[in-house]
């Protein structure tokens, strides 16, 4: 009962810190794009046994191994020596095949809970709904906002991307930007393409949205943008909706010869120091180890107590946002693998 006690004020005070910092991520957070041959190894947290939890939860995502999703990974591990019980993390690598087949052996396995990512809604949709039809707890983190309802899942733990696309394009406005470019990392996640979406609801100027090119091509995405910089003049302004296209955003102005006013999405050490060299104004905060850590507490109490939060709504994780203001306070937690 102590440890249930504990779980509870646990649960309540990260409600109250997402509730107060408000969405940042990923997101990158990213989404999937074309399949690739190596999905991140199947991570199984173990814990002392004498804690006595027979629970076992998995956490199955389109996720890498890269900057943002190594900290949703430290997180699941946090969260599952916190409860005392194993957890299975599985990152696809952007693969909705390999993610619905993990989802699939998750429900074979009997497992507790199953918590996805949906960034491919369409291509691990049959897999999630097996996870209902099973009767095992569904629920979503990350991408899949608009879709977890009609799923059946418990409750979705991330950001709205589209408000999250709206805050960037209000800082740009104040920044006095004319023309900005969205530029997109993945060419078929539906969370970047929201996120595009938002900065143009909201931005005064024009908007560009273009896919530069993966992450695991840098040269690419540099030249990418540098060559559309040098198609249109009046470009002034970049989005990045991921943490390494700002930095690909700043090279090509350099490249190019031009001087922009640069905004990110999600956070690394390279990019908020970037941030406090003035070079880019600002990135947005999904705050990530959230998306991590809620999804098992959550599952466990379901499973444990038959507790459901949301209430029917998500549980939003940002968006915040990270500039000069506060870069050197979250740099410090950066380093810490933890933000």
């Amino acid at each position: 009962m102590k440890k249930l006690w504990k779980l509870f004020a646990l649960l309540f005070a990260l409600t109250l810190v997402a509730a107060a910092c408000g969405n940042d991520d990923d997101t990158s957070e990213p989404a999937p794009s074309e399949p690739t041959e190596a999905a991140v190894p199947t991570d199984v947290v173990e814990v002392d046994p004498t804690q006595g939890c027979d629970k076992t939860y998995h956490v199955i995502t389109h996720g890498d191994s890269g900057t943002f999703w190594s900290v949703v990974e430290v997180a699941v591990r946090d969260a599952a020596s916190a409860i005392g019980c194993d957890v299975v993390y599985f990152g696809s690598n952007n693969d909705a095949l390999r993610q619905s087949q993990e989802i699939e052996a998750a429900i074979a396995a009997g497992s507790d809970g199953i918590a996805i990512s949906l960034a491919d809604p369409t291509g691990v949709q049959s897999a999630a709904e097996a996870v209902v039809a099973a009767g095992i707890p569904l629920y979503t983190l990350n991408s899949g906002v608009n879709n977890y309802k009609d799923l059946g899942a418990t409750t979705h733990i991330g950001q709205t991307e589209t408000v999250a696309g709206n805050g960037a394009g209000e800082r740009f406005n104040a920044l006095g930007a004319t023309h900005v470019l969205c530029a997109r990392q993945e060419q078929t996640n539906v969370a970047l393409e929201e996120r595009c979406n938002g900065l143009a609801e909201t931005f005064g100027g024009q908007v560009t949205s273009e896919f530069v090119g993966l992450d695991a091509n840098p040269d690419e995405q540099q030249n990418t943008i540098a060559a559309i910089l040098q198609g249109d003049e009046s470009i002034d302004g970049v989005l990045g909706v991921g943490p390494n296209l700002p930095l690909r955003a700043l090279a090509a102005g350099e490249q190019a010869g031009r001087e922009l006013i640069i905004g990110g999405f999600d956070l690394s050490s390279d990019l908020i120091d970037q941030i406090e060299a003035g070079n880019v104004a600002f990135t947005v905060d999904q705050q990530q180890y959230l998306q991590g850590y809620l999804p098992v507490i959550l599952m466990h109490l379901q499973a444990t107590n038959l507790n459901t939060a949301g209430g029917g709504l998500p549980i939003l994780t940002g968006p915040g946002f990270v500039d000069t203001a506060n870069a050197a306070d979250v740099k410090a937690l950066v380093s810490q693998g933890t933000r």
